[in-house]
């Protein structure tokens, strides 16, 4: 079994007096992939804002066994956990490079940084001819695996990934789902994945937690959610995305 990486209980949150989530409870595995899913609106974004110290919230957070619900956002990327926002978040007016280097600010070991540098430009190789562009002017696709290999020049533990494939034609989605799975064999690194497309989503994880409107109604293997009726009938009938 694998061991247990973050452990999540009664987590609640939410925005100024409105509440967002309900006192949710998930675990991610050390090295695993597990996907969060739900409608717009039924929290997802909030879970991973909250984990990250973004916005206020209550309950337990566990990551490796160290308590960090009372940490600032900082603190909590220091023990390596890494936020991929939607939206994408690249610093626009730098190169691809730049934005690279802005994710190992933290680092000191200047060698690692080094084969970090050639391992991401390896996975991504439009990055690599891109690595004197803009940020600001590479397509989405090339920003999203740009958002994708800043946040692991971190080299975290966890990566917090929020829905990658919006907006995206398909085959660039297939393209950052396959090098995502490659990446979880090759860096060991956790990734807590929110999807609209439950489908490709649950292809991927290893585990499934399902929200509506706040609160946890189905978790299991990626497998057993796939093959619920009620999952099937409402996020996968018709390739239906969430």
């Amino acid at each position: 079994m694998s061991e247990l990486l973050l452990d999540v209980r009664g987590l609640e949150a939410g925005y100024g007096s409105t509440r967002a989530l309900f006192g949710i409870d998930l675990q991610v595995s050390a090295g695993s992939i597990t996907a969060l899913l739900g409608a717009n609106g039924a929290g997802k974004t909030t879970t991973l804002r909250a984990l990250c110290g973004l916005i206020r919230r209550q309950g337990s957070v566990t990551l490796a066994g160290q308590r960090i619900e009372g940490m600032a956002t900082e603190d909590i990327v220091r023990l390596g956990v890494a936020h991929v926002p939607d939206g994408r978040g690249t610093f626009t007016g730098l190169t691809t490079e730049e934005n690279l280097r802005m994710g190992a600010c933290t680092r000191r070991d200047k060698a690692g940084v080094r084969e970090d540098f050639e391992r991401f430009y390896e996975y991504f190789p439009r990055l690599k001819e891109r690595r004197h562009q803009q940020a600001g002017t590479l397509s989405g696709g090339e920003q999203q695996m740009l958002a994708i290999a800043r946040a692991l020049m971190l080299r975290p533990r966890l990566l917090l990934l929020d829905e990658p494939s919006f907006g995206l034609a398909p085959l660039m989605v297939q393209e950052i789902f396959r090098i995502m799975g490659r990446i979880r064999e090759s860096q060991n690194v956790a990734i807590l994945l929110v999807e609209q497309n439950a489908s490709l989503a649950l292809e991927l994880a290893d585990t499934a937690y399902l929200l509506e409107t706040g609160r946890i109604v189905l978790a299991g293997t990626a497998a057993a959610v796939r093959s619920n009726d009620a999952v099937r009938s409402a996020y996968l009938g018709g390739d239906q995305a969430i």
